[in-house]
């Protein structure tokens, strides 16, 4: 009788959705992207309050920075018999979005937010992209199971995991939809997937904000930025950021090809895992030290961590002109290691400082130059140009936003077919001269290259 009843509601729910499909549809993602939304935005809070506490305890005892190689081993030996399952992190979830297998286990979220933090308390030069992602595909992706849904229902969940994650860390929540979106099929977007991203962006952002000005206390980065929305831009102006945007992608290129190289120089030389970070480590630290000493404490610390502050004065005051090239090298030697973390802040960063320093070339402003290579560099190094505009319109308001498209698209092109995402799937190449990468991934990509 049960069954028969079960049969009986089945096909009546298949018959009503087959009459009014949208606001079944509509119903369905409404109903799976709230909690969705819900925890992955008090994950997100609390993976901030940490970053927060941790920056905070390192700046008032630099002498920790001397224990990144312990700290790195550590977590490399966490990672090595606890989490070889979710160690590829952000290429593992563009993985299972391209071919669907086993479920993310839900220990990624606890492994890499501690692993992050432990980068940061230590002095590593990372991020929070990469965390927020993970920690929101591994939270998302446990629905698939208890919900049973197909793979193609999995795929969505994945992305709208990911789209709550970027956007509750950032604070823009439409740039993480188009992100979840954009990010893991370069040329081609998941439309299937647009409500839900959306949806669980918008929720994730607003408990994120909600948990964390009113429980823990912090805020996100607010950037100040002027400009007249009246302005007509002078052809000459559409030049000069076009040759900012080729700028902010062969240096996205040159970050991804050095972390990239990095990794496979310790991979190759270092067969024990755990080894890579302690080595890492090593040359961070000592790299660290020679700066702090032998040139100003001010330089030794500008590299570490996330770099907040530097990012903030690109916009009002006169950086030196080096100071992108010094936060891409100790990133790149960072996350090369295997530390855990993201790389957009430090592409922030680098991004930032250098507008700050094309500023002394190009006669545009400088916050206008530091604003473009903030989302620039990144949009060519994750090769994600619309969610870097969005991006940009959501931090920076929409006076600069024609110069600040210029820049993510024209750095986007000429990134060429290189990112921070080596599983990323090419669906549609960036120039007709290089259709054969279609279809491939960026690793495979590189190893075609080689």
């Amino acid at each position: 009788m049960k069954r028969i009843l079960k049969m009986n509601l089945t096909s009546l729910l298949e018959r009503w959705y087959q009459k009014v499909p949208f606001p079944f549809f509509l119903l369905k993602w409404l109903l799976i992207s709230l909690p969705i939304g819900v925890l992955v935005g008090i994950a997100a809070a609390i993976f901030l309050w940490a970053l927060h506490f941790a920056t905070d305890w390192r700046e008032g005892h630099l002498w920790i920075v001397a224990l990144l190689p312990l700290g790195g081993f550590f977590v490399g030996l966490a990672y090595h018999y606890y989490g070889k399952e979710v160690e590829a992190g952000n290429n593992l979830i563009i993985d299972q979005i391209h071919s669907p297998k086993k479920i993310i286990r839900f220990r990624m979220a606890p492994m890499v937010l501690l692993g992050t933090v432990m980068t940061h308390l230590f002095g590593g030069s990372a991020g929070r992209e990469g965390t927020a992602i993970q920690i929101g595909a591994s939270i998302s992706d446990q629905f698939t199971k208890w919900l049973k849904l197909s793979k193609r229902d999995r795929r969505i969940v994945l992305i709208a995991g990911m789209a709550a994650g970027f956007g509750a860390v950032f604070g823009t929540p439409l740039a993480g939809a188009i992100f979840g979106m954009e990010v893991f099929l370069l040329g081609k977007m998941r439309y299937d997937a647009i409500i839900p991203a959306f949806l669980a962006a918008a929720f994730g952002d607003f408990v994120c904000r909600y948990v964390s000005h009113e429980y823990l206390y912090i805020h996100h980065s607010v950037y100040n930025v002027t400009g007249d929305p009246n302005h007509i831009i002078p052809i000459d102006h559409i030049l000069y950021a076009v040759i900012a945007g080729v700028c902010f992608g062969l240096a996205a290129r040159l970050f991804a090809r050095l972390t990239h190289w990095w990794g496979g120089v310790l991979r190759e030389r270092v067969k024990y895992p755990p080894f890579r970070p302690l080595l890492g480590g090593a040359l961070v630290a000592g790299l660290f030290g020679i700066l702090y000493f032998g040139v100003g404490e001010d330089i030794g610390t500008r590299y570490m961590g996330l770099g907040l502050p530097t990012i903030k004065a690109a916009f009002t005051t006169q950086l030196a002109p080096y100071d992108w090239a010094g936060k891409l090298l100790f990133t790149a030697l960072t996350l090369g290691a295997a530390y855990k973390g993201g790389e957009v802040t430090p592409l922030f960063f680098i991004g930032a400082a250098l507008g700050n320093a094309l500023s002394m070339i190009l006669p545009l402003d400088m916050e206008l130059l530091a604003a473009m290579g903030f989302v620039g560099v990144f949009a060519g190094a994750a090769n994600t140009p619309l969610a870097c505009a969005v991006m940009g319109l959501e931090l920076f308001g929409t006076n600069y936003g024609v110069y600040i498209a210029i820049g993510c698209v024209v750095s986007f092109m000429f990134s060429g077919h290189a990112g921070i995402y080596s599983s990323q799937v090419i669906g549609m190449s960036k120039h007709r001269l290089f259709l054969k990468h279609e279809g491939k991934t960026l690793k495979e990509v590189e190893k075609d290259r080689e």
